[in-house]
């Protein structure tokens, strides 16, 4: 995205939106607190590595057009709780390539997992029907990386 797209969204003072920062408090079922700061990004930029949290992640969907001081149940593996600190306009800029970066790993998992396959095939065949050698396709997956 560049400075231009970020600033196409105008939320409303204090309210968790598209291009703010927001400060959270988690709260598991133990009342156990972790502290957490998400910019709320288009899905197409989210990097929650980097804090940039999808627009439509069930997270962000929970707390979009919540006012800071507020609190909503979450009910996500262990949390039942989030607690909105703060928020405030965003001045960080998301990687417009987080898509893609996300689409190239994705290919890259897919890939080396077809490649773990074959392999296992070969192997079984190997046990059941003699010999056979998979090397060439460990190499060829090797040579890729």
């Amino acid at each position: 995205m560049s400075g231009g797209e970020q600033r196409q969204y105008d939320p409303a003072p204090g309210l968790v939106a598209l291009g703010t920062l927001v400060e959270l408090e988690l709260v598991d079922r133990h009342g156990a607190v972790e502290a957490l700061a998400l910019d709320i990004v288009p899905d197409t930029a989210a990097d929650l590595d980097a804090g940039f949290l999808g627009a439509s992640t069930p997270l962000a969907r929970a707390i979009v057009g919540r006012p800071a001081g507020s609190r909503t149940p979450y009910h996500m593996g262990d949390l039942v709780e989030v607690r909105i600190v703060s928020v405030r306009r965003s001045a960080r800029v998301a990687d417009a390539s987080a898509a893609a970066a996300r689409e190239a790993a994705t290919r890259e998992a897919v890939d080396r997992a077809a490649t773990e396959e074959t392999i296992q095939l070969a192997l079984t065949f190997s046990s059941k029907w003699g010999d056979y050698d998979p090397a060439p396709l460990e190499r060829d997956g090797d040579a890729e990386e």
